[in-house]
């Protein structure tokens, strides 16, 4: 990970660098309930490059934890994740509330994703 001073409120852990050794650290640290799947991407990410003969699908699994972790990271991003989440999950589809709580993922995800871009 790198060397980040953590501010009261702040982020829970300092954002690691793009390799999945650190990336897992990190993960069990703010989410450990997602090892299990981290590792099951990772070897479908590792087969599926092998077959391909293409880095791709390891450099997007590589992204995806990056993004999940700089939202679990972050108390006030994790917050509103889990409550949109909880909203599309226990309203219709047909509610205008399903079409906020995607819109307010959606917006969760670009701002993790802004938010490594920026790094």
């Amino acid at each position: 990970m790198t060397a980040q001073h953590i501010e009261p409120g702040g982020p829970l852990v300092p954002r690691p660098e793009r390799t999945p050794a650190a990336l897992r650290v990190a993960l069990a640290q703010v989410a450990p309930h997602r090892l299990a799947d981290m590792e099951r991407q990772k070897d479908e990410a590792i087969a599926l490059a092998a077959q391909t003969g293409s880095l791709g699908p390891i450099t997007q699994f590589l992204e995806t934890w990056a993004v999940a972790i700089e939202i679990a990271r972050t108390p006030a991003s994790a917050a509103r994740l889990r409550a949109a989440e909880y909203t599309a999950q226990s309203v219709d589809r047909g509610d205008a509330a399903w079409r906020d709580a995607m819109d307010e993922l959606h917006a969760v995800h670009a701002w993790a994703q802004e938010s490594l871009a920026r790094e």
